[in-house]
């Protein structure tokens, strides 16, 4: 069975009661733990998603203290934050929010994860997050551009100086 086209969707919701749609938004709701987080954002965060981003971070820190140190398991668990944060900020549909949660798990990663390690998927967590963040930073607005081009910048400096496998030239 085909879904009708997003704009016919709309014209039909558009004629449906306050009592009709709210029952729609509910029984969407119920079928996925992605659409009640979803609704959930839209309903009760939506007016400060950096706010929301803040409140993102806080939950997932916890994955990072108790980041095993054996590189197969720290890779299952950095996989595990990406994904969820990548989520979280998807719901935001805001650039900012991304380049922000980028920054913030590109510096939990120089914290906790093993640096010394030589094994490719760990270190390349790293280097995709890096390349989403200077692929997004042109994308944002010349005031904060200016803020997280600096930012990203300090960072690159921190993980050519702690991992000997990041090379800056790469991501500037």
């Amino acid at each position: 069975m085909k879904p009708e086209k997003l704009s016919d969707i709309k014209k039909e919701l558009s004629g449906l009661s306050v009592q009709e749609l709210t029952e729609i938004c509910l029984r969407i709701a119920k079928y996925k733990k992605e659409n009640k987080e979803l609704l959930n954002y839209l309903l009760f965060d939506a007016n400060d998603p950096l706010a929301y981003a803040e409140a993102v971070k806080s939950f997932l820190e916890e994955d990072f203290k108790t980041l095993q140190k054996h590189y197969y398991h720290s890779t299952k668990s950095l996989r595990k934050i990406i994904r969820l944060m990548n989520r979280y900020a998807k719901y935001t549909a805001s650039r900012q929010v991304d380049i922000e949660m980028a920054l913030w798990f590109c510096s939990n990663f120089l914290l906790y994860a093993d640096l010394k390690s030589s094994h490719k998927p760990l270190q390349g967590l790293l280097i995709r997050q890096l390349e989403k963040i200077s692929k997004l930073l042109p994308k944002l607005h010349e005031d904060l551009q200016f803020d997280y081009q600096s930012e990203f910048e300090e960072l690159l400096h921190r993980a050519e100086n702690q991992a000997r496998w990041i090379s800056k030239s790469l991501y500037l």
